[in-house]
């Protein structure tokens, strides 16, 4: 695997790459950072990215099974191998992105996808609620999204404590995102949530393949599911 980052060149105008409507905005960052993986109209997505404004100014960080390649000449590429090496047992800090989907099926057997923070405030009855009985909308997330990570371990090889009291990991950053791939088109509705602290490895092949190289949960075209890792000093 590759890890790269891409950041857009200073002699660029960032106007000039990214449509700044507010409906638009993630579909053009999704569009920019698939023109620089895409050889071909037949070409599937085999990358994951996660996006950062740093400096104002747009900047990728991807996982890829080959180098990224800017035809346009607009970005600086900096690319690597990457091929981690994790020992069971080892304490990792973490940076992650998602979508905080749960998935059920009804009695028709139809698949559905739950937001899980908009479900947890759907139980509470958070709107009926008086405003001095409505827990902090930060708790709610935290909460959510802590129970939606740790329902993962065991598929993605690793864990994180949940201590209330001293949590090693913080869920904050929810927003909800709508937006069109062209005027007139139905509108695309997803969530975002960024998980960061600290994870232990519980198993370094399935860590590595799953969390690392295939991404955590859906929507990984908008830029969910890259975990970014480094070593716990």
């Amino acid at each position: 695997m590759i890890f790269s980052v891409i950041r857009l060149k200073l002699d660029v105008s960032v106007n000039d790459v990214i449509g700044l409507t507010r409906d638009r905005y993630v579909y053009s960052i999704h569009q920019l950072i698939w023109n620089v993986f895409s050889d071909g109209p037949s070409r599937t997505r085999d990358f994951l990215y996660r996006y950062e404004s740093v400096r104002g100014r747009p900047t990728f960080y991807t996982i890829s099974q080959r180098e990224p390649i800017d035809p346009s000449g607009r970005w600086e590429i900096h690319s690597k191998e990457y091929a981690p090496k994790v020992s069971k047992g080892e304490k990792l800090v973490f940076s992650l992105r998602v979508n905080p989907i749960r998935c059920k099926r009804d009695e028709k057997d139809k698949r559905h996808r739950h937001d899980v923070v908009m479900e947890a405030k759907t139980k509470l009855g958070f709107k009926a609620l008086a405003h001095d009985k409505k827990p902090a909308l930060a708790e709610l997330v935290q909460e959510a999204g802590i129970a939606w990570l740790k329902s993962r371990e065991s598929d993605l090889g690793f864990s994180i404590e949940d201590d209330k009291q001293r949590p090693t990991v913080k869920a904050d950053g929810y927003f909800q995102h709508t937006l069109f791939k062209a005027r007139g088109s139905r509108p695309i509705k997803f969530s975002t949530l960024d998980l960061n602290g600290v994870l232990t490895v519980v198993d370094p092949e399935r860590f590595v393949s799953k969390s690392l190289y295939e991404g955590v949960g859906s929507a990984k075209g908008f830029g969910c599911g890259l975990m970014l890792v480094r070593r716990l000093r």
